[in-house]
């Protein structure tokens, strides 16, 4: 039976000897597959608020250099550095150049390894491990800011499998997060807005594609995610504990399609992590139902941040969410105030001479209480560059009126306007 089991194996290890000779893959291929990207945006950016900051005028040119390798056996290799340098007149608050009498743009100077990563893919999934870009479902709970001129990347391991036809099962240990707000820290930044948020967290993301149309596009895709984020160097407010945005933020959503019709259902609780000294006990809801008509697409939802009525906020909060993209682009709302907040929406997003031109209005009441924060109007418009591919142009603005001068939590509720013009070249 011995001789009998050795043989079978020595079998088996020729075969796969004699596999992977025939298959053998060139060293040489880790070069020669490889690309070199480049990627420079430049913006102008214009924030004026009905408070005592002066307005702000930023100018900054942020660039991008990457170097992505081939493949070799299913191993790649991926080094890309930014640098963001302002142009002109530094007549506005990057959060680091200690210019607090005016309002703020968030885009500090410096340079920056963005990413730099080994990856390993093979038939079931992928490894990445190193400095990565993690982007999430809608990039609600975990994303990369990419609107900011830093991005927001992630030094860790990230682990995908897809052990069934349309499963997608992710984790993540991640071990220090380097925010918009890096490179650097300095003696005007303080414990809302550190460089690089360290501790230690774990993501895990369960999708599954349950129905899919004749073109082979997900008519409903399930999804169940628990998010265990240990924050020790960040607070929620400026008057908060260190580790205060540590959390436990379990969910579950479902997004579907019928026809022109999209439907979005989420739900998720948030308590307290890791070494939190505040208990945390909130919710979060979203209900969204969308249209397509000739190209251009509807949409209408409600999302409820759920707040809380113990000391201090202990509303529901999400820390490393890609929030320009919610609840409005004049970004009044980063930290999600005490009483919560309920955001109804309705916007469109239509082709319109070559380019895209979307439009947005949200009303955004307290979760608590009876008090109506404000309402925004935002639009945007952004078209291909005529004669330069890979030249993109952008316009955009976001109106914010407040209704409630101040917010319980510290969070200032003011009237902010914001303008922005964009140029983007991608190599």
């Amino acid at each position: 039976m011995r001789l009998h089991t050795l043989s079978v194996l020595s079998l088996a290890v020729c075969g796969a000897f004699s596999s992977v000779t025939m298959a053998a893959e060139d060293l040489a291929n880790l070069v020669n597959y490889g690309k070199v990207s480049v990627d420079a945006r430049y913006r102008y950016e214009n924030v004026d608020q009905d408070n005592a900051l002066n307005n702000a005028n930023a100018q900054t040119l942020r660039t991008r250099i990457g170097v992505q390798s081939g493949k070799w056996y299913g191993l790649s290799g991926l080094v890309e550095a930014d640098n963001v340098s302002r142009i002109g007149d530094s007549s506005f608050n990057s959060t680091r150049n200690g210019q607090k009498d005016f309002s703020v743009v968030a885009d500090p100077d410096g340079s920056e390894i963005n990413q730099a990563l080994l990856r390993y893919d093979f038939k079931q999934g992928n490894v990445v491990a190193g400095r990565q870009r993690i982007n999430l479902d809608n990039q609600r709970f975990v994303g990369g800011v990419a609107w900011r001129q830093n991005e927001q990347t992630y030094d860790g391991a990230l682990a995908q499998i897809k052990p069934l036809t349309g499963m997608t099962l992710t984790y993540s240990y991640i071990d220090n997060i380097n925010t918009i707000f890096g490179p650097d820290d300095n003696r005007f930044d303080n414990k809302t807005n550190p460089a690089n948020i360290e501790g230690h967290s774990h993501l895990f993301n369960a999708q599954y594609i349950l129905m899919r149309d004749r073109r082979g596009a997900p008519q409903l895709t399930l999804t169940g995610y628990s998010y265990l984020l240990g924050l020790d160097n960040i607070a929620t407010t400026a008057a908060a504990p260190l580790g205060s945005l540590a959390s436990r933020t379990n969910g579950v959503r479902a997004a579907g399609a019928i026809g022109p019709v999209s439907l979005v259902g989420e739900y998720a609780q948030q308590q307290d992590y890791a070494d939190n000294p505040m208990d945390l006990d909130s919710d979060y809801y979203l209900a969204e139902l969308g249209y397509t008509w000739q190209n251009i697409v509807f949409k209408g939802g409600y999302e409820v941040l759920g707040g809380d009525d113990g000391v201090g906020n202990r509303a529901f909060q999400t820390p490393l969410a890609t929030k320009h993209a919610f609840q409005g682009w004049a970004d009044v709302f980063l930290t999600t105030p005490a009483d919560g907040i309920e955001d109804a929406y309705v916007g469109v997003t239509a082709p319109l001479w070559g380019g895209q031109l979307q439009a947005w209005y949200h009303d955004f009441e307290a979760e608590q209480g009876s008090d109506s924060y404000g309402d925004e109007i935002d639009v945007s418009y952004g078209h291909p560059i005529p004669g330069v591919p890979g030249l993109v142009g952008l316009v955009k603005y976001a109106s914010y009126d407040a209704d409630t001068p101040l917010l319980r939590g510290n969070v200032a509720n003011v009237d902010t306007d914001k303008f922005w013009l964009q140029l983007q070249y991608t190599y």
